[in-house]
């Protein structure tokens, strides 16, 4: 009786009245949960826009009191000419700075890659050290590196108006180098993405094609540099986050080995992490200038400022040398299918290394080993070891950018159903069923997993022929390539891949890329 009594008013006015109330609630609730958020985007957004137009402000100023300086010969100017005419006295850091902040300007217009102005570069230019190997060299960082007074958002409104008491090892190195670090670029929300948008800044587009995505995490990094804005920049990787974005946008990139490199003063959203190593790199628009800049990081500067990092400099015998090295190479790790741009890009560098004296006994095919395991159990359970708790505290009473949607929904999923969901879509869809099964939080199953040999990547290529135990010196990789150049962005359409396809740069293609990353950074350490 009771019951039949409470279900006609449900049915009637007052239960949809009731119905209308608790939608209200809910909506109001919502409303409120995002109001701090959108207080720090609208806070964001006016910085940001006050910061350009200081910028643009600025690089008028000194193009009125310089009327005869030619500044697209500057910036047409290879980073290594430019130093030259910079130690020489041909130009001055001011036409350097200033010629660059103009331009930078120019391509955030189109691209939005900027998202604030380093102001302090003005200041420097007085007491800029005229020893340092990048002496008045405009420098742009990724929005991660620490810098005094200035907020590290990773487009998270938790960290907007959170300013670095200090500057981290990086950018304190850069500056004693005579570097001029001078714009923040965008990064995509928690950098945990290979898109470059956020509910901070916005979205970063694609300087060749603005349909298309920067890639990520250091996508801003890309395009502004990819758009003439920089000569140099500096990114980081944990999982293709320098290499995407130089392969999408059509630059030079290097990702080290993990420690090479100081990572001290770093933002980061997840701390503690140390399954998947995360390294800091060089990107501009040849190889010359990532070597370049390898060789002013790699200083006694950097050793003493962290400890941490082993002492060993760049190795200049080893990039100027013209013995032959010994690289692995693979057209594919038959787990993820590489796009016919990527394969044609692997095939004419392997092409043209053979022409450049490295012998096919150098240049040695193999295949990765186990990579359902290393992506699937130890890489994904290795990031989300606690189930993603420490990663979405982040996202408290945050928007979630798109391209994060679906990573943070799942992650949000109870174990259980984690658990239950893997089990259910393991008949049709396996991999898929692995990667929710590795989002649980656990404990020591994943310290047993990690307790394994290592993947003997570089083991498989020593087994071809050297009877000496020699590793490789390099390897070369169809799905995150990071030697590219501009015909990516410009190339054939049946042959890109999402964003662009990849196509290896001229000056790469000569040995000078492995070089690099034998002399300076090694061979990357990720499958």
């Amino acid at each position: 009786m009771v019951l039949d009594e409470l279900w006609a008013a449900l049915c009637g006015p007052s239960g949809a009245t009731l119905a209308c109330f608790l939608v209200a609630a809910a909506l109001a609730l919502r409303w409120s949960s995002h109001r701090t958020a959108r207080g720090a985007a609208a806070r964001a957004r006016q910085r940001q826009q006050a910061a350009l137009e200081t910028m643009d402000k600025a690089a008028q100023r000194f193009r009125l009191q310089n009327p005869d300086l030619d500044s697209e010969a500057l910036l047409a100017l290879p980073l290594p000419q430019l130093v030259q005419k910079l130690h020489g006295g041909e130009l001055s850091p001011e036409a350097s700075l200033f010629t660059y902040l103009g331009k930078a300007w120019e391509v955030n217009k189109g691209t939005n890659c900027v998202t604030t102005y380093l102001a302090d570069c003005e200041t420097q230019l007085c007491q800029v050290p005229r020893q340092g190997l990048l002496y008045g060299v405009p420098v742009s960082l990724k929005e991660c590196f620490s810098y005094k007074g200035q907020d590290s958002t990773l487009g998270l409104s938790l960290n907007e108006g959170a300013p670095a008491e200090c500057d981290s090892v990086v950018v304190q190195v850069l500056k004693r180098q005579g570097a001029l670090p001078f714009v923040y670029t965008n990064v995509p929300q928690s950098m945990f993405s290979y898109d470059c948008g956020n509910p901070l800044f916005g979205q970063t587009v694609n300087p060749w094609k603005s349909s298309k995505s920067p890639g990520g995490s250091s996508g801003g990094e890309g395009a502004l540099i990819a758009a003439g804005g920089s000569p140099l920049g500096l990114g980081t990787d944990i999982g293709g986050s320098i290499r995407f974005p130089s392969a999408f946008c059509g630059i030079c990139g290097l990702k080290p080995t993990g420690n090479r490199i100081s990572k001290s003063g770093l933002k980061g959203c997840v701390y503690g992490q140390v399954a998947v190593r995360l390294s800091v790199g060089p990107m501009a628009r040849d190889v010359e200038s990532l070597a370049l800049c390898l060789r002013a990081l790699l200083c006694e500067d950097m050793f003493h400022l962290d400890p941490t990092v082993p002492p060993l400099p760049f190795r200049e015998e080893v990039y100027t040398s013209s013995q032959p090295l010994r690289v692995g190479y693979y057209e594919t790790d038959n787990y993820t299918m590489p796009t016919p741009a990527m394969t044609r890009a692997l095939l004419e560098t392997k092409k043209r290394l053979e022409a450049a004296g490295h012998t096919s006994l150098q240049l040695v095919p193999f295949l990765p080993s186990n990579i359902p395991h290393a992506l699937e159990t130890l890489s994904t359970g290795g990031l989300f070891s606690d189930g993603g708790k420490s990663f979405l505290q982040n996202f408290k009473g945050d928007f979630v950018d798109p391209c994060l949607g679906d990573l943070i929904s799942i992650l949000r999923l109870p174990r259980w159903l984690k658990g239950l969901l893997a089990f259910m879509l393991r008949p049709l869809l396996p991999r898929l069923s692995a990667f929710l099964n590795s989002m649980k939080s656990r404990g020591r199953q994943l310290y047993s997993a990690l307790q394994l040999p290592g993947l003997p990547c570089g083991g498989s290529a020593c087994h071809h022929g050297d009877r000496r135990g020699r590793g490789p010196d390099g390897a070369l990789q169809g799905l995150l390539w990071g030697y590219v150049g501009q015909d990516a962005a410009e190339g054939r359409e049946e042959e890109r891949g999402p964003a662009c396809g990849c196509a290896v740069r001229g000056s790469a293609l000569a040995g000078r890329a492995v070089s690099a990353v034998h002399a300076g950074g090694g061979a990357t350490d990720d499958p």
